[in-house]
């Protein structure tokens, strides 16, 4: 049974850092990509990040190129993500989510562009961040 749990979550003030973390059972990283998403009251569910099972590749969406860091650990269990410089738009349920082999993503002209929820397999049952002063 492939399982996902979020953690890490929590209050924190503006520019401050939080580490998520998504501990994946039921199936290893050499065959999964895992994805972080998020989704603010009201809004649709938005892809955050995601490192692909192949080679590693990472990839961002343009609101969190530079503040925040995806990555997974050596024995190949749980995916991070590390998030700095936070902002008040950062605040929302976080999740991850896994789906086979490769990070979908999306060709449009000279960008690479998160695929959507929808694209993906399996889900945790999220992490609530708060960036508030």
């Amino acid at each position: 049974q492939l399982q996902l749990v979020e953690s890490g979550g929590g209050l924190v003030q503006p520019g401050g850092s939080l580490r998520l973390s998504c501990a994946v059972s039921g199936f290893t990283l050499d065959d999964y990509a895992i994805g972080w998403f998020r989704q603010a009251p009201g809004k649709e569910r938005e892809a955050v990040s995601c490192v692909s099972s192949t080679d590693g590749s990472t990839y961002y969406s343009d609101s969190v190129k530079g503040r925040f860091t995806i990555s997974r650990d050596n024995a190949k269990t749980t995916v991070y993500l590390q998030m700095n410089s936070l902002k008040p738009d950062d605040t929302a349920v976080y999740y991850c989510a896994a789906v086979e082999l490769v990070c979908p993503i999306i060709a449009s002209g000279t960008r690479e562009v998160l695929g959507r929820w929808i694209e993906y397999d399996y889900w945790g049952q999220g992490t609530q961040v708060t960036v508030s002063s």
